[in-house]
């Protein structure tokens, strides 16, 4: 099966420091894809080359056997590429109903003309975007608070409003940056199903999550990043095992890995 996405010697410099070096790897459709590693390891300069905020300083992507030339996350959500972010972004001022309708923009055809004269092609464009984002509010669990400010939602709420959000530009590979982060267990078992969920529609996952229990629990695959370079690419199991995992991120004996130590060493 050819990849969705292939990284082909990904490199990128931020001064003197090499936050990626010559990273390269590959994502099958209908794959949920973890990528891991310790604080600084790289794992969201690579999202953020990928997705169009940074420029990669050498290599690049192939996305749908075509390059991915993104310089800015627009481009790159044309693409089929979206993501959510480590700290979420909002708008913190808009209802939940109205963040996910701004993300259908990518996928909108009134201009400006039409926003003014308001036709009938605008105003059924924007009933149509109305509609779809009430039925992904639904689909992530929080059709009840549509109408709330983003900012008066739980910060697990928050998460879910974010991939619904996401969700709205109609993407092949949906990039998620830490979507656990301050969930309690209970909201990461809900996050669980419904990363799987979306799997299952057809949409591949690529899955930065400092819950190591979570990646390995729920990646068809994982990557592992340290200073910048990719360590291992293979199953979970396989990864847990890795010695220079072992050392470099999970910080326990190859036993103790295998019985649980990822999870408590799992600060990525």
């Amino acid at each position: 099966m050819s990849a969705l996405l292939e990284a082909r010697a990904v490199a990128k410099h931020f001064g003197g420091v090499k936050a990626l070096k010559d990273v390269s790897l590959s994502i099958a459709p209908g794959e949920i894809y973890g990528l891991i590693g310790p604080n600084g390891a790289g794992k969201t300069t690579f999202f953020n080359c990928l997705t169009g905020l940074y420029a990669p300083d050498g290599g690049g992507f192939t996305f749908a056997g075509a390059p991915l030339k993104a310089s800015a996350p627009h481009q790159a959500a044309q693409r089929g590429i979206a993501r959510t972010f480590q700290n979420i972004r909002l708008f913190a001022h808009m209802t939940a109903r109205e963040n996910v309708m701004v993300g259908r923009h990518a996928r909108t055809r009134a201009g400006v003309i039409g926003a003014i004269l308001r036709d009938p092609r605008t105003r059924a464009e924007e009933a149509a975007i109305a509609r779809r984002a009430e039925e992904l509010l639904h689909y992530v669990g929080i059709a009840d608070r549509a109408d709330d400010l983003a900012k008066h939602l739980s910060y697990g709420d928050q998460r879910r409003l974010e991939i619904a959000r996401a969700l709205a530009t109609e993407p092949r590979l949906l990039c998620l940056d830490e979507p656990a982060a301050g969930m309690n267990a209970t909201e990461r078992a809900a996050l669980r199903t419904l990363i799987a969920g979306i799997r299952s529609d057809g949409i591949t996952v690529l899955l930065i999550e400092h819950d190591v229990k979570l990646v390995m629990g729920l990646c068809d695959r994982v990557a592992v990043l340290d200073y910048g370079q990719l360590v291992v690419e293979d199953v979970p199991a396989v990864v847990q095992r890795h010695p220079r995992v072992i050392e470099a991120y999970l910080g326990a004996a190859p036993d103790e890995a295998g019985q649980g130590g990822a999870e408590e060493g799992g600060h990525a």
